[in-house]
This record gives C-alpha cells, sequence and structure tokens, in this order.
C-alpha cells in the first residue's frame, strides 16, 4: 500500500486529492495536509471584499466532505519536508511518512519587498486570501462614510493581475451603486507595460478592451510601475518606459489601497535543496515531476514557470484554473500509472482561460498556449461573463463538496466557447 500525500488544500490540492483517490481505489491511502479546516473559493475574493459575498458563501469546513470519500485529512501547518526519508514535520512536532508527495501549496505573499505595503503591517489591503479580502471589506465600509481617492493595482514582481482588474472594476461599479463614484478618483497602478497584458503579453486584444473599459469609467492608469514604498495614504512610485529607463517619481495619495503583491515560495518547500529555483518554485518537468526527487509532484501557482516575456518592471506568469486543473489531473494519472508500474507519461497544459468579473459585465480571455505564437487567442466582453463567473461559483463550491472530480473547463467551458483542448 502506498501512502500519497497532498500538501495544500485549495482549487489544485482539494480536486487532486478527489481525483487521486476516484482512480486508486481503496487500494492506497491518500491523505490531504492543510493548514487549516476550511476551503476557500479564492476567485471570489474581491467580492467578499466589497460585502457581496461573505466568507460562508464561499468557504466550508474541509474534513466532513473528505472523509465521506476515504481520503485523511489533516489541519496542520507543514514545517518541514525531509525528501530523503520521505517525511513531513507538522507544526505542532507531529510526523507523516509518504510515498508520493504532491506539493499544491500556492504561494507565500512577499509584501516585504515593497516596504510599508501589506494588510498585516502595512498600508495597502489585498484580496489573495479570504482573511484578507474579509479584512479589505471592514475598511472598505469605514472609508464608505469619508471616501476619496483610491488606488488598485499590483507591486513589481506580480504574476497574478486578473483580481486587481476585477477589484477596480467591481468597486467602481459598486461607488456607483451608491451614488458615491464622484467623490473617489480611482487610479490603476501596475508593473505591466501595457493595461491588459496581464503577465501574459496580451490576449487578443485585451490592451484596447481594457482600455476602454477604464475610460467608460473614468478609472486613471499608470503602467511600467515600480511601487517603491508606501506610508499612511501615500504610495511612491516610479515609471519607466519600454527600455526600462526611469522617467519620472512620484507620489500618490490615497484614502484605500488594494495592490496584489509578488509571490514566493513557501518556506517549508523552498527549503528544500534541489527542489526550487531562487523564488521558491518548485522546479518540475512536463509531467508535473521534479527531476531531483522523483516522487515528488507539484501543481499550482508554487511551480516555476518563466515569464513569457522580460518587461522593464519585473512581472509574472499566471497560473489559472484551466492549466492548474489540467496540472492535477495529469499528476492524478501519473500516480496511478507509476503504482501499476507503467512510466508516466501524462501531461498538463500551459494555457489559459480566464473570467475576469467587472462588477456589471465580465471580460473573458483564452490563450492556447499561454506563450505566444498561439494556437487559440480569444478575448470577449459582455454581461454573460458576469453570469458565468457566479455560475462558476456556484459550480466549484458544489464540485468540492461532492468530490466530483471531473474536469470543468475540459467538459464544459472550452466546449462551450467552441474551442478543442490543445497543448
Amino acid at each position: 500500500m502506498a501512502h500519497i500525500v497532498i500538501i495544500g488544500a485549495g482549487t489544485g490540492g482539494t480536486p487532486a486529492a478527489y481525483e487521486i483517490r476516484a482512480l486508486l481505489g481503496k487500494a492506497h491511502r491518500v491523505t490531504l495536509i492543510n493548514a487549516h479546516e476550511h476551503f476557500q473559493f479564492v476567485p471570489s475574493n474581491p467580492w467578499v471584499a466589497l460585502g457581496w459575498r461573505d466568507a460562508s458563501h464561499v468557504s466550508f469546513p474541509l474534513r466532513p466532505y473528505l472523509e465521506k470519500k476515504g481520503i485523511e485529512f489533516i489541519a496542520r501547518r507543514v514545517e518541514h519536508i525531509d525528501p530523503t526519508a520521505q517525511r513531513l514535520t507538522l507544526a505542532d512536532g507531529g510526523t507523516v511518512d509518504y510515498d508520493y508527495l504532491v506539493l499544491t501549496t500556492g504561494p507565500r505573499l512577499a509584501f516585504e519587498l515593497t516596504p510599508g505595503a501589506g494588510p498585516e503591517t502595512g498600508h495597502t489591503h489585498s484580496v489573495c486570501t479570504l482573511a484578507h479580502a474579509e479584512r479589505a471589506y471592514g475598511a472598505y465600509q469605514a472609508f464608505l462614510e469619508d471616501p476619496g481617492p483610491v488606488i488598485v493595482g499590483a507591486l513589481p514582481g506580480a504574476s497574478c493581475f486578473g483580481p486587481a482588474y476585477e477589484y477596480a472594476m467591481a468597486l467602481e461599479t459598486d461607488l456607483r451603486r451608491r451614488k458615491l463614484r464622484h467623490k473617489v478618483p480611482i487610479t490603476y497602478v501596475t508593473p505591466e507595460p501595457y493595461v491588459g497584458h496581464m503577465g501574459l503579453g496580451g490576449v487578443g486584444d485585451s490592451k484596447g478592451l481594457l482600455e476602454a473599459e477604464m475610460r467608460q469609467r473614468h478609472i486613471k492608469w499608470i503602467t511600467h510601475a515600480k511601487v517603491t514604498a508606501v506610508e499612511p495614504n501615500r504610495m511612491h512610485i516610479e515609471e519607466y518606459n519600454d527600455l526600462g529607463e526611469k522617467i519620472r517619481e512620484q507620489v500618490l495619495d490615497f484614502k484605500y489601497a488594494m495592490m496584489l503583491p509578488a509571490f514566493r515560495g513557501v518556506e517549508a518547500v523552498a527549503q528544500v535543496v534541489g527542489l526550487t529555483n531562487a523564488a521558491g518554485f518548485v522546479v518540475v518537468d512536463e509531467q508535473q515531476r521534479s527531476p531531483r526527487y522523483p516522487n515528488i509532484y507539484a501543481a499550482g501557482v508554487g511551480i516555476a514557470i518563466p515569464p513569457v516575456e522580460v518587461t522593464p518592471v519585473p512581472t509574472g506568469t499566471p497560473k489559472t484554473g484551466y492549466m492548474i486543473e489540467s496540472m492535477v489531473s495529469a499528476i492524478a494519472h501519473n500516480i496511478a500509472d507509476e503504482l501499476a508500474g507503467l512510466p508516466p507519461t501524462h501531461t498538463g497544459t500551459w494555457s489559459t482561460i480566464c473570467l475576469a468579473d467587472m462588477g456589471d459585465t465580465g471580460a473573458a480571455f483564452v490563450a492556447i498556449p499561454q506563450i505566444p505564437p498561439r494556437n487559440v487567442t480569444w478575448a470577449k466582453q459582455g454581461k454573460w461573463v458576469h453570469l458565468a463567473k457566479a455560475a462558476f461559483e456556484k459550480y466549484f463550491l458544489r464540485k468540492m463538496k461532492t468530490g466530483n472530480s471531473e474536469p470543468i473547463y475540459e467538459k464544459y467551458m472550452l466546449k462551450a466557447l467552441g474551442i478543442q483542448r490543445l497543448k
């Protein structure tokens, strides 16, 4: 009997546990380890930060659903990984041995790279975690009593830009509904070389689409922006041109700011010699395996993927739901094959599907593969995207409760868009 352990119970780890359990049957043990008891649907966090959702809508306790499927669950933080002994040390001093390890930890939020940034010890808010989104909503309620300038965007080195665009547009929608929009100048500040780059080098006419939407909503933007420091109600910014030359420094005043950080690998993973790159992201081959430790697999935001292109202010590459889903499915099948004595041959896809809500409308982007030149480049806008994202939220939460491991992107979304799966 083999013991397969998954670390991280997010939108990658929980489906991984279900799919591995379904493929392996009862002949092998499957254990999911997470720092806390609840599943959290991170894509809904921008809504939580505006009070459009609360924790009861987007999270639930995992244990009863996992145990119903025969998956062991440990709600402890992993402090140390010993790949030689194949042993994990938990925060309470306990240990867990494994035969195969699947890392779906997500990232460490590296707010410390920008002095004064972050919700814990800094002066900006975040929608990266449910706790951050709840804190942002509390601050937003106070802000509404005395509104003023708002800054939304991303810090240098950020890779996940979708939530920043979503939050800026949804915030603008919320302020209009409250009849307060005229009191709140909004500026979008980003290291992207242009609006709509999104760490992907653009998708179709994402530049024109998002610029037009921002003009319509009177949202100003600053691109090629390196936030160097944040003080209470003041953000220090350096601007660069396409050649990487600094062209201006300025200080923006704000009463409320939501800035996404750069990501790094989580500490327990980054400490393993030979497992990660310098930023702590797990290096994997086409089968999602570590070249140094073949019984360690990894998927999601915590793996190493090079930037689509070099930008004057550093940006990273996003790992979206479709990509993560395909990685997780490849891992599950590869472990099953290895246990059956077969070589692992399944691969994920480096392609992007993004449903970006804009409060009262939305934009959908498809890039297959995500690194140009592409076989498919597709971008559309409409209220249907807003409705589709709300429907996806409900579907995915139900899927995580029922233990269904079906690939929603493969089965429904690509088909609905008339797109065939392409690597």
